[in-house]
């Protein structure tokens, strides 16, 4: 049996990225395409205190537990299925429970920094980064952030202003080169995902 299809699409907060992978995901059968979303991989953090958890810089390469993530997409890969964590943005700490996640044809890697690890970068057979005007982002960031996150505007403006930002200049901008194809206007760009659909089935039909 041939591996599955990885699919890596990466971008800012607030780009679309989600979007584009439920559009993608939305036009094959369930049985036959799985989802990977980046933000489930964030360390465990039980070992250090709530305070001090709400101050980590969770937009840097190293607040992800980029070894795990790398060790479940391999196994995926091989036909082997996972336990993917969850994480609980309310109170900044991997959950107890997983969910179960079988190997699928079609695979989709989804967080913003997805085309900044090299080890993960060489599994991926399409990379994709969503291009999206900062104004746009930090504003569905702010909607976001404020009713399923529990926090306030001014934590939210605070924290895109002093690291957010310049997290994205750092990290995130710079990983555009690595695409293969860069979306712009996120999942409002239907001809972009009808591209990208019509490519997946092209290989699926190899």
């Amino acid at each position: 049996m041939s591996r599955p299809i990885l699919i890596g699409i990466a971008g800012g907060t607030g780009s679309g990225k989600s979007t584009i992978a439920k559009e993608i995901y939305s036009k094959f059968q369930e049985n036959c395409i799985a989802m990977i979303e980046q933000d489930s991989y964030y360390k465990d953090q039980s070992n250090i205190p709530y305070e001090e958890r709400t101050k980590i810089n969770y937009d840097h390469p190293k607040a992800f537990d980029t070894e795990l993530l790398i060790s479940h997409l391999k196994s995926l890969m091989q036909r082997e299925s996972i336990e993917k964590p969850v994480y609980d943005f309310e109170i900044h700490n991997r959950k107890k429970e997983s969910i179960a996640v079988e190997a699928k044809d079609i695979i989709i890697v989804e967080g913003i920094l997805i085309l900044e690890d090299p080890g993960i970068r060489e599994l991926l057979d399409i990379k994709i980064y969503v291009d999206t005007d900062a104004d746009v982002r930090i504003i569905r960031r702010l909607v976001r952030d404020i009713n399923e996150r529990g926090r306030t505007v001014d934590s939210v403006i605070n924290q895109y202003l002093n690291v957010v930002r310049p997290m994205h200049m750092q990290f995130i901008e710079p990983t555009k080169r690595y695409a293969d194809i860069i979306i712009p206007e996120g999942g409002h760009n239907k001809v972009a995902i009808d591209i990208i659909v019509a490519k997946i089935k092209q290989i699926l039909q190899k």
